[in-house]
């Protein structure tokens, strides 16, 4: 059953939710959302009071690094921890307390398929979303890299802080190419959403929700709507 999936995104130190297209290098463009006047383990806090286990801390940039140890020390083995992590360093963020992060050990290492589209389908952008590389999403590449990691992470760039919807096609498509869990982010702005991504996947794909949220600025939904929509499933062994 799809899940909600909770964040912890940081810019220049600060928990913020920015509209992941105008995230540039040197920041000229950026428009943000929302910034919070709480700490990142604020939030880590909240999340473990709830059991919102599988919640993801980004570092969108340099000079997160203090902050995203701040929350995974607040809920060691309960979030995970993505942004600059390579082979060097993997490990250490591991000790830090991230649940899975880029690591020796595959169960360890979700793989961030963080895309945008080109033409009919979506390929992987990195450096902070603008540069878009030449691995497309698809069955053959998705199958490529499944022996290697526990879990896909997908930000819908082109959809990242716009609150105007989910990319339907993409959350339909990942689940039909994907045998590994699923997190996708991207657009969404509501408890229909959740079950949209719910019907459209059969389940299979979970749902990050961010800028809409009440604790982040937003006025789509509540994150005590989308934590009593975890705690049903919960119950329902889903």
């Amino acid at each position: 059953m799809t899940r909600f999936r909770p964040c912890i995104d940081l810019h220049a130190g600060s928990v913020k939710q920015i509209v992941g297209g105008t995230l540039t290098i040197d920041d000229a463009e950026l428009k943000t959302n929302y910034t919070s006047e709480h700490p990142s383990a604020y939030f880590a806090q909240l999340y473990n009071k709830h059991n919102l286990r599988g919640g993801h801390v980004i570092m969108l940039g340099p000079g997160n690094e203090s902050a995203a140890r701040e929350a995974l020390a607040e809920w060691p083995g309960g979030l995970q921890v993505g942004g600059g992590i390579n082979d060097s360093n993997a490990n250490s963020w591991v000790e830090a307390g991230a649940e899975r992060a880029l690591d020796g050990d595959s169960s360890k290492l979700v793989i961030d398929l963080s895309c945008r589209r080109v033409g009919d389908g979506w390929k992987v952008a990195m450096d902070r979303w603008q540069t878009i590389t030449g691995f497309e999403i698809n069955r053959d590449n998705i199958a490529l890299l499944e022996p290697y990691c526990g879990e896909f992470l997908v930000h819908a760039a082109d959809a990242e802080g716009l609150q105007a919807g989910i990319d339907e096609k993409l959350v339909s498509y990942l689940s039909k190419i994907c045998t590994l869990p699923v997190t996708y982010a991207g657009g969404g702005r509501s408890i229909e959403d959740l079950e949209l991504v719910e019907r459209l996947s059969g389940g299979k794909v979970d749902l990050t929700i961010g800028s809409a949220l009440d604790i982040f600025g937003g006025k789509g939904v509540t994150f005590d709507a989308c934590r009593q929509w975890n705690a049903r499933r919960l119950q329902s062994g889903g």
